[in-house]
């Protein structure tokens, strides 16, 4: 009794010892009743078979009166009575024969012998009335053979009477018999279930109590101890009563329960450890940032400061060569000189502006000027300007020609520099490139600036070239001097428009970049601060 595997055999074995016995008493109940609904059945058959003979014997008597009548009619009229008397006679005879219990029916012996003579009573006496109408039918005397017919058939009738009302009597009783047993049968069925419940129940309420029960205490022992692991209760020990499966079941559980315990230690001792590392190691990186943010904030103080040095002789230079060219004592020889010195100073300044500009930006000291602009003489600014940087690369860079002028509100200054920066890309990146191009078109009410070059193409991460401090993978050093993509796009969404990268040059060319800047006329600005005004309202 000590493993469960013995006690749910034992338990599988009542079960089955139950069901088994259960099977026996309800064969054996079949079985009688079975005996018992045939006995009824065969009485019933007889009974029918008694009456039908009943039929017969009056239906011979009748054909008897015809056959000594002084108009008989068919003559084979009381042949055919005669012989369906003898087959009823027959089939009765026939129906207790198979009743007697040693041919495997219900009768016995003495009972088949009490309904057979009441049969032989009435063959007798079917053959004495068929003696008599033969005697009678040889009479001449009509009134005669009325008078013998009568007497012979009342003979008759008192011969046959008591035998046919013994043999259904005793049918009936038969019958009666019969239902009885079958009402006893279902009584003591009645009572032998009701017992056999009450002896299941106890049975399954003594199995309960010692089997199921105890197992199931130490089940919900064993789910609570796992509920407590859960919780991290990492103590929780379960006590082991016994030896069976479920006492192995508990004492694995403690095992597990103290691995995972030690386990637990050693990973707290090793957290401590890492997060000591971890604080260290972010101590080092906060001082490195600190130092890195003061090395940029230098950086960006020195990038404006000298910005801001630059651009004052800048400006004198210009000053002077306007002077210069204004005055009508400069020599004609030297005015192409001074020309030439003022538009590279001019060009210097320039430079030196965005100098600052992309100082500010980086500071986030950016602030847009926005008013209506023209496309092209911006354009024309930023292709002169990159123009020896082409040049010196073997690329050919052109204006697009345009219809007409298209004026957007924006930052003259960053939108130059804007495209200034994308045609220095498309010049330094574009492996293979020949040729670059700059152009404008109407687009709604605003306009769309385009950058194209007939090079590879962008890669397919191209969205990533937006990302802060991402540069592409150019053939050669990255020179010049650029705001990149990512200031780009946040000058572009300050100015209400959109910047998109596209693969395929111009025309029906497969290869190439595309760079579009969209940007807005005035009247589209007015309509979003009207509807930004009517949803503040």
């Amino acid at each position: 009794m000590g493993s469960l595997r013995v006690r749910f055999g034992l338990l599988v074995g009542s079960a089955a010892a139950l069901v088994v016995l259960a099977a026996i008493g309800l064969y054996a109940t079949l079985h009688t009743a079975e005996r018992t609904l045939d006995a009824t059945l065969d009485a019933q058959v007889r009974l029918e078979l008694i009456a039908e003979l009943s039929g017969r014997l009056t239906e011979f008597g009748l054909a008897a009166i015809e056959a000594v009548s002084d108009n008989p009619g068919r003559p084979e009229r009381l042949a055919n009575a005669r012989n369906e008397v003898d087959r009823a006679l027959n089939a009765v005879d026939d129906g207790l024969s198979r009743a007697v219990a040693g041919a495997g029916g219900v009768l016995d012996r003495t009972q088949y012998t009490a309904r057979a003579r009441p049969l032989a009573r009435l063959r007798a006496a079917r053959a004495m009335l068929d003696r008599q109408v033969a005697q009678i039918q040889r009479e001449p005397d009509p009134a005669r053979r009325a008078d013998a017919i009568r007497g012979a058939l009342n003979a008759f009738g008192a011969v046959t009477g008591q035998p046919l009302t013994f043999l259904v009597e005793a049918e009936r009783r038969a019958v009666e018999a019969s239902s009885a047993e079958v009402r006893t049968l279902a009584g003591r069925m009645r009572g032998v279930a009701v017992a056999a419940a009450v002896l299941i129940v106890l049975l399954l309420v003594l199995l309960h109590q010692g089997l199921t029960r105890p197992i199931l205490r130490r089940i919900e022992a064993i789910r609570a101890g796992a509920a407590a692991i859960g919780r991290g209760e990492l103590d929780t020990r379960l006590p082991v009563a016994s030896r069976d499966e479920l006492g192995l079941l508990v004492a694995s559980f403690n095992r597990m329960a103290a691995r995972l315990k030690r386990r637990e230690a050693r990973v707290a001792a090793d957290r401590a450890a890492l997060e000591e590392t971890v604080a260290r190691a972010t101590a080092d990186l906060r001082g490195a940032n600190a130092r890195l943010e003061e090395i940029d904030a230098s950086r960006r103080r020195f990038f404006a400061d000298v910005s801001h040095e630059l651009r004052t002789p800048l400006t004198v230079i210009l000053g002077e060569c306007d002077l210069a060219a204004r005055s009508p004592g400069t020599p004609d020889a030297f005015r192409p000189v001074i020309a030439t010195i003022r538009n590279r100073a001019l060009r210097l300044h320039r430079r030196v502006g965005d100098m600052l500009r992309v100082a500010r930006s980086e500071s986030g000291q950016i602030a847009l000027e926005l008013r209506p602009v023209g496309l092209a003489g911006i354009l024309a600014e930023a292709v002169e300007s990159c123009a020896p940087e082409a040049r010196r690369r073997r690329i050919s860079l052109e204006l697009e020609p345009s219809a007409a002028d298209v004026e957007v509100l924006a930052d003259a200054e960053w939108l130059r520099q804007i495209v200034e920066g994308l045609i220095d890309n498309a010049l330094r990146h574009a492996a293979g490139a020949t040729r670059v191009g700059v152009g404008f078109s109407p687009r709604g009410h605003g306009a769309a600036v385009t950058v194209t070059d007939d090079g590879p193409g962008f890669p397919p991460e191209a969205e990533r070239l937006f990302e802060r401090f991402r540069r592409g993978d150019g053939p050669g050093p990255a020179a010049g001097f650029g705001i990149g993509l990512a200031l780009a796009r946040w000058v572009v969404e300050r100015h209400d428009g959109t910047i998109r990268l596209d693969s395929g040059g111009a025309g029906d060319r497969k290869s190439g970049a595309r760079v579009t800047l969209e940007l807005p006329g005035e009247d589209m600005r007015e309509d979003a601060a009207w509807d930004a005004a009517g949803d503040a309202a």
